[in-house]
């Protein structure tokens, strides 16, 4: 067990949620994604200095990868704002109200007026190369398990655009998010454990829900860390996009540094130092692995590309140990020369021989490079001699940042719930006003009116749907922390006559949710349709037991209608003759054992009907038609 206080963990929450306004935040466009037809620009972006002269670091990095972005601008859903061709818009009230309301409910306190800055962003995602940004509440706090988590800003910014993709230089984004409204709560780095992390995301997840204002579905909501521990360094991971992955990536980003810093630790021991890593320059290793086997270097040296070897002075056995689960420090180090100087990765000597590379040519390389094999490592890049070359001085810059033990940087979140280098953390240089929008008087009148959007207190709701419609304590706050919240509650409202509210919430807080544990993309089903099963089952159209086989169905072929799905399937609700007919066969064919066991024959029977059944009738007509049958035989 990892005692998470003892290492000095603090975690620090920015949870990123869309907000669902008519307009986006500086213009009037739909706050909406869109699939129409679209006209294409090109843009190139570079970094600008700050008010003081600086250049943001992160800015640069981005810069020195040479990209071009081009950009697709959907009919009626972009215009001249999103091209940076016409001044934005005054800041969306609408927005701004919501971001109120929720500055109210977690006791901030709002800022007199509101000021927009520009940060600077040149990644592409916006076509300016800033994002724009403001301030609308500071301070504020949220009880989370006994605790009270303080909030440091809540802020309004602007969506990014959307990434559709990549061709050589070329990155390809589309501007129909770009410019949808964003709220950003960032708590304090008082978190101090990995369950901890995902308690209080999940209940300003839930807060922000409860104001019925904020947009659902994949990419609407985005949670991005700060993780830390004593020794290390504060580490950024953006992008988590589930729940459920942020205790394992603290998990995993608290491992990785623990072993950063053992292997420092190691490097020290072993008398590594800046001095001697300054004196290392990258050699080229064409000539000596011109004849290998290896299919990368062969590719490389046949397209006129050069292979750069560094040697890695006292280092052997270390770019092979795991960092984090399936990712070794090799990787970290590949990492670097990938985005510095934009290769496809590097070669090192802890997993050689292999790729083709003979253990022959390892002793070469290491007599090539002066090196001992007993001792030292190499790492070997083929690509253009220029490109090769570049990712080499990115090895010695992160092997020399190893001697400090972990880097400040920026990380992206991936689906195992490891982390890869994504840049560096940017610096105080990146932000500096908007002179396009003038600032908004936080004004009295402003703050009635988003008084009417504040989110109710959550141990309310739950106490309602409890009293008021017989839900248990759990099953209330699973549906409250659903995000299908406000879709569960008016079906409740609209079919309690007909269903109980608890089979209503269990289909998608039971089933809906077992089905994504077994891998279903139940997201690719719109609530339309899931509101349209539910209501066959309401109207005794459907069996509730095809509810789930019906889902699956949906989601493995989209395009289906729930009508198309139930045909399909084979699942339309059987009259209750039918019902009898079926049983009866079963009970006749089973006599014998009914007469034996008596009543516990129920079981048995039972089991027999639903395989047949299951899905085109309901269990508990079948159940009640079952019990009485056997009643019958044993009467006889």
């Amino acid at each position: 067990m990892v005692d998470y206080e003892a290492l000095g963990l603090k975690v620090g929450l920015e949870i990123h949620q869309q907000l669902d306004t008519q307009a986006k935040l500086f213009c009037e466009c739909p706050a909406e994604l869109s699939e129409e037809d679209y006209d294409v620009f090109v843009r190139q972006l570079r970094p600008t200095r700050s008010e003081l002269g600086d250049v943001d670091p992160a800015a640069l990095f981005e810069w020195r990868k040479g990209r071009m972005y081009r950009y697709q601008a959907p009919h009626g859903h972009s215009c001249l704002v999103e091209a940076d061709e016409e001044p934005p818009h005054p800041i969306n009230r609408e927005a701004v109200r919501i971001a109120l309301a929720v500055a109210r409910a977690l006791g901030s306190t709002v800022v007199d007026e509101i000021h927009v800055m520009r940060k600077t962003v040149i990644d592409g995602s916006n076509t300016s190369g800033f994002q724009r940004t403001a301030i609308i509440a500071l301070g504020g706090s949220l009880r989370v398990g006994g605790r009270e988590i303080p909030i440091e800003t809540i802020v309004l910014e602007e969506d990014a655009a959307r990434k559709v993709g990549e061709d050589g230089v070329y990155v390809e984004y589309r501007l129909d998010r770009l410019g949808i409204p964003l709220i950003e709560i960032a708590t304090a780095p008082v978190i101090k454990s990995p369950h901890e992390a995902r308690e209080v995301a999940q209940a300003i997840g839930r807060l922000l829900r409860l104001t019925g204002k904020v947009k659902r579905g994949l990419g609407t909501i985005r949670q991005d860390l700060n993780v830390s521990i004593s020794g290390g360094a504060k580490t950024e991971i953006k992008g988590v996009q589930r729940l459920d992955l942020i205790p394992k990536v603290v998990e995993n980003e608290v491992q990785r540094q623990l072993k950063l810093l053992e292997i420092r630790e190691e490097l020290r021991s072993r008398g590594l130092s800046r001095d001697t890593l300054s004196s290392i320059a990258p050699a080229d290793l064409t000539g000596v692995l011109k004849d290998s086997k290896s299919r990368v270097i062969r590719r490389t040296v046949s397209k006129g590309g050069a292979v750069i070897g560094v040697l890695l002075p006292r280092m052997k056995g270390l770019l092979g140990r795991e960092v984090m689960p399936g990712r070794r420090f090799g990787g970290e180090v590949a990492d670097y020369a990938r985005f510095w100087a934009g290769v496809g990765g590097i070669i090192h000597s802890d997993e050689l021989p292999g790729y083709g590379i003979s253990l022959d040519e390892v002793e070469e390389v290491y007599r090539a490079l002066g090196g001992d094999s007993s001792s030292d490592a190499f790492a070997l890049i083929a690509d253009r001699r220029e490109r090769a070359l570049k990712a080499a001085r990115a090895v010695l810059e992160r092997i020399e940042l190893t001697l400090e033990g972990v880097p400040e940087e920026t990380r992206a979140a991936l689906e195992d719930g490891t982390t890869r280098f994504l840049r560096p953390r940017p610096g105080s240089a990146r932000m500096y006003p908007e002179t396009d929008i003038p600032p908004l008087l936080v004004s009295e009148e402003l703050l009635r009116e988003a008084e009417v959007l504040a989110p109710p207190d959550p141990e309310s709701v739950v106490a309602e749907l409890t009293e008021k419609y017989g839900l248990s304590r759990q099953l209330a706050w699973s549906v409250i922390d659903d995000e299908r919240f406000k879709t569960i509650v008016s079906l409740i409202e609209r079919l309690g006559g007909k269903l109980e509210p608890s089979y209503i919430a269990g289909v998608f807080v039971v089933t809906l949710r077992g089905l994504e544990g077994e891998g279903v993309n139940v997201s690719s089903v719109p609530d339309e349709k899931l509101v349209e099963i539910v209501e066959r089952v309401a109207s005794g159209e459907i069996a509730r037991e095809a509810v789930e086989e019906i889902v699956r169905r949906l989601a493995e072929n989209p395009s289906e209608s729930v009508d198309e799905a139930i045909e399909k399937l084979g699942l339309s609700k059987l009259g209750r003759k039918e019902i009898e007919r079926v049983v009866d066969e079963i009970v006749n064919s089973l006599r014998g054992e009914i007469v034996k066991r008596g009543e516990r024959s129920m079981g048995l029977v039972m089991g027999r009907a639903m395989a047949k059944l299951r899905g085109r009738a309901d269990g508990r007509i079948v159940s009640e038609i079952v019990r009485r049958k056997i009643s019958e035989v044993l009467r006889e």
